[in-house]
């Protein structure tokens, strides 16, 4: 048999609804409001054929740029063997959702800056700077009230 090499080939798992998550969509997917700028992630919803975007940019974060009535596009950057490429896609809103990605980013700056000020009233200096996950510290265990116990199974026991 001859092999399909359709549009939505292969992507039989990307575009099928979650468990618990089937039927109609939120309101709350169409309420939301988007700007120019702002950072999105493109999930293809399998319940709407309309506006979807093709299979490649399933999972891939890209930014606004163009807002219209019922969708919005997006810019992202494809990569096509040595280069990466920028794509305007538009897809319509149950296809994407904002981008949780900077949002550590964006709390650690406002945690620096509010450090920076109060290192600067008390005329001291911080350090800012992130650190990789340092060994922990070491420490000792006193044997005095804590006796050693013998880990042993219980034995089987049948109650016929």
């Amino acid at each position: 048999m001859g092999h399909s090499y359709g549009i939505r080939a292969g992507t039989r798992y990307a575009f099928s609804r979650n468990f618990r998550q089937k039927g109609m969509i939120h309101l709350s997917t169409y309420l939301q409001q988007y700007k120019v700028g702002d950072i999105v992630d493109i999930k293809a919803n399998g319940a709407v054929q309309k506006g979807m975007p093709h299979k490649v940019y399933h999972g891939k974060t890209g930014v606004v740029y163009n807002v219209t009535k019922s969708a919005v596009g997006v810019i992202i950057y494809k990569k096509v063997k040595h280069r990466y490429i920028e794509k305007r896609v538009n897809v319509r809103i149950e296809h994407i959702n904002l981008s949780r990605s900077r949002e550590d980013f964006i709390k650690r700056v406002k945690h620096n800056a509010a450090a920076k000020k109060e290192a600067k009233a008390n005329g001291t200096v911080v350090q800012v700077k992130r650190l990789a996950t340092q060994p922990r510290e070491a420490r000792q265990v006193s044997m005095a009230d804590n006796k050693p116990e013998t880990v042993v199974p219980i034995a089987y026991e049948t109650t016929i």
